[in-house]
């Protein structure tokens, strides 16, 4: 009876065990036998292939990478999924803000890829990540509406500082005209109005700063506003003697500016800060940040997928174990330090070393986001392989970089299996 049921299980794992050879064991086995063979495959190259692993400059940044990536990614989706799974076992939204956290693993590597290529998008107008950055830099530090404005021709300003000063001193009583030009007109403030012509006002220096240019050959007066011309809404004017700032004001919807006593006999200057070219964010796929642009997309992918491991590990922690901590006078850091996090250490350790082994393997989310220009900056093994593999016809050199990819993944496995006994024995 019992051979007969030894023989129906064989039968049974027949299917499976034919296709774990054919497409795991003999893909290893035939991998590790092409290393050793040249690009055409025709003469037998000995080391060399695994040689080009240390020396290629290509495989070293992937290698780099790959540390960076074993190092990071699974210790921030395990970290951030045993406070997910911690933080929500006590509120009443928990469960559906665990279903929105696990989302993301429900989308393809490709999908998330292409959205994340979005996100991190350079443009504000299309990325969010640099649409939410630059809104915030800019409440701190506003940008100029005016960053491509400049002097025309016979224009009383000229260039200092990267700003503009008025070639000569200016006096109470008599109105100035400070004209610029350059502003594309559906750059210019919400609030611009049609420029005006400033009036006099005695013991005050009046002013108008606008945009004097009017669509047309031969339209409009060259230093006088024009009925079609706008005022240079909020632009910053200070009045300047001995290289010190007695006065300033801005610029009303019209353009026109009242300076004090103070001013009269200052040369005005239209200050740098006038001209800021406008904050355009972060380049998050550039190579400096390319890297940790991709794994904070990975971390979006699996963090869930750590929560939901940890939470059904946590699920069955003694709650006696718990409230005798607490009933101790333990404050909940220590009963979460002290008790749930130990208690929760074999859970986390199958969190950890899954994930380990899903970042030697990551190649779509590097393949896709990285841009053309970075993609060497953000290369990692799996990449590496698919390139000298399918683009550059080094097949000895890809298979050796596989060889070493399963090396590399053989002490997890065995930590894993060697962990899993143990818990078996208890």
């Amino acid at each position: 009876m019992t051979g007969t049921r030894r023989t129906v299980a064989v039968l049974f794992l027949l299917p499976a065990l034919v296709l774990l050879g054919a497409l795991v064991v003999y893909s290893i086995g035939y991998s590790l036998v092409r290393s050793f063979y040249n690009a055409s495959g025709d003469g037998f190259a000995g080391f060399d292939n695994y040689t080009t692993l240390f020396t290629d400059d290509g495989i070293r940044t992937a290698l780099k990478n790959n540390v960076l990536w074993v190092v990071f990614a699974p210790t921030v989706c395990t970290a951030l999924g045993l406070v997910f799974a911690v933080l929500t076992e006590r509120v009443r939204w928990g469960t559906a803000f665990k279903l929105v956290v696990f989302m993301p693993m429900a989308i393809s590597m490709l999908a998330a890829g292409i959205i994340f290529r979005l996100v991190y998008d350079q443009d504000p107008d299309k990325g969010v990540a640099n649409a939410v950055w630059v809104g915030v830099h800019d409440t701190f530090a506003q940008s100029s509406a005016f960053p491509k404005a400049h002097p025309g021709r016979r224009s009383p300003l000229v260039a200092q500082g990267g700003g503009f000063i008025t070639r000569a001193a200016v006096h109470a009583g008599q109105p100035v005209a400070l004209p610029l030009v350059g502003v594309a007109p559906d750059q210019l403030p919400d609030d611009a109005k049609r420029a005006a012509a400033a009036r006099p006002e005695p013991g005050k220096v009046t002013g108008t700063t606008w945009q004097d240019f009017t669509r047309g050959k031969g339209v409009g007066k060259l230093g006088a506003p024009d009925p079609s011309e706008v005022g240079y809404a909020g632009m910053r004017i200070e009045a300047v003697k001995d290289g010190e700032v007695v006065a300033s004001a801005k610029a009303s919807g019209d353009g026109t500016f009242t300076l004090p006593a103070a001013a009269d006999g200052a040369r005005l200057r239209l200050p740098a800060s006038n001209f800021r070219e406008p904050y355009n964010g972060v380049d998050w796929l550039g190579p400096a940040l390319v890297t940790p642009a991709i794994i904070g997309s990975y971390v979006w992918m699996w963090a869930g997928f750590a929560m939901v491991l940890i939470a059904a590990g946590l699920a069955g922690v003694p709650r006696e174990l718990l409230e005798a901590a607490r009933v101790d006078g333990a404050t909940e850091w220590q009963v979460f330090r002290k008790v749930t996090v130990p208690l929760l250490a074999p859970v986390l350790a199958v969190v950890v070393v899954t994930l380990m082994i899903n970042v030697l393997k990551v190649f779509d989310l590097v393949f896709i986001i990285a841009p053309g220009s970075s993609q060497d900056d953000a290369n990692v093994l799996a990449l590496e392989l698919y390139r000298k593999g399918f683009a550059e016809g080094q097949p000895g050199v890809a298979s050796a970089i596989s060889v070493f990819l399963l090396l590399l993944v053989i002490p997890v496995m065995l930590f894993n299996v060697r962990r899993l006994r143990r818990e078996v024995r208890r």
